[in-house]
C-alpha cells in the first residue's frame, strides 16, 4: 500500500500551534506521513514570540537532502525561513525537486514578530505560493486579484491569496496557472484563537497534493479543515491560542 509523504521545511514552535509542529499534526490528520527539516528555533507561546535563532543553511540543506535521499516526499512546503541566505539555499536545492513545493511566505508571526526576508528567489520554484493580505499588499478582492497577477509575473505558477483579515466573510482567492480565479468562502468566526492558521492551511494543501489531489480540490478541502479547526479551537492559552488539529 502506498503511503503518501509530505515534507515541511519550517521553524519550530514549542507551544505546538504553528510551524513544523502544526504542519506535522495537519499531515497526520490528512493521513499523510510527515517529515520536517527545521530552519529556526523560536521561544514563543500563545502570547507572542520572544526569541528566534536561525539555524545554518548548510545544516538545513543537510536535513532536506537526508530525508529526500531516503524517504522521498510526494509534496513539500516551506514556512518561516529566517533570512535571505536560507531562502537562497532553498531556491538552489528546490531546482532538483520533482514534487510540488508550496511556499508559505512567513514574514511575520501572528503576534507581529519578524521571521523572514523577501522570498523572491524562491517564487519561481514554487508550485503554489500562499501569501496573506499583508504579504500580498492587498485589502479587498480586486486588489487580491491584482496581487495574484503580480506574483504570477514574478514567476509563481499558482497563487493563493489568503483573505482571513477581510471585512465580512473570510475569502481566499486562488489564481491558477492558466489565469483562472477561484474563490473559497467561509463565514467569519469571532475568536482570538487563530494561531497557526496559515501553517495549517498550507500544510493541508500540501498533504492533499501529496495524495495526488488536484489543486482546486486540495485548497477546498484545506479551507474546510481550517474553518472547522478554528470553529472548534480548544481555547488553550491566554493569547492567540492554537486551532483544533483533530478537526474533521
Amino acid at each position: 500500500m502506498h503511503t503518501p509523504v509530505a515534507l515541511s521545511i519550517a521553524g519550530s514552535d514549542p507551544s505546538g500551534g504553528a510551524g513544523i509542529q502544526a504542519d506535522l499534526k495537519t499531515f497526520h490528520q490528512f493521513g499523510v506521513f510527515g517529515e520536517a527539516a527545521v530552519t529556526l528555533i523560536t521561544v514563543q507561546n500563545s502570547r507572542g514570540v520572544e526569541r528566534v535563532e536561525v539555524l545554518s543553511p548548510e545544516l538545513v540543506e543537510a536535513q532536506i537532502r537526508a530525508v529526500i535521499d531516503d524517504i522521498r516526499p510526494s509534496a513539500a512546503k516551506t514556512g518561516a525561513l529566517g533570512n535571505r541566505t536560507m531562502v537562497e539555499m532553498l531556491a538552489r536545492v528546490a531546482v532538483d525537486f520533482d514534487f510540488p513545493l508550496v511556499v508559505d511566505p512567513v514574514m511575520m508571526s501572528t503576534s507581529g514578530y519578524a521571521l523572514g526576508e523577501a522570498i523572491d528567489g524562491l517564487i519561481p520554484r514554487a508550485f503554489l505560493i500562499t501569501p496573506n493580505l499583508e504579504e500580498a499588499d492587498a485589502h479587498d478582492l480586486e486588489s487580491m486579484r491584482r496581487a495574484a497577477a503580480r506574483f504570477a509575473e514574478r514567476g509563481a505558477k499558482n497563487v493563493l491569496i489568503k483573505g482571513g483579515h477581510l471585512t465580512g466573510d473570510a475569502v481566499d482567492l486562488l489564481r491558477t496557472t492558466d489565469g483562472t480565479f477561484h474563490e473559497f468562502r467561509a463565514a467569519r468566526i469571532g475568536t482570538r484563537h487563530t494561531h497557526g492558521t496559515g501553517c495549517a492551511l498550507s500544510a493541508a494543501i500540501t498533504a492533499e497534493l501529496a495524495k495526488g489531489t488536484g489543486l482546486v480540490e486540495a485548497v477546498e478541502r484545506a479551507k474546510a479543515f481550517v474553518t472547522e479547526a478554528i470553529r472548534s479551537a480548544p481555547g488553550l492559552g491566554s493569547g492567540s491560542g492554537p486551532l483544533n488539529f483533530f478537526a474533521r
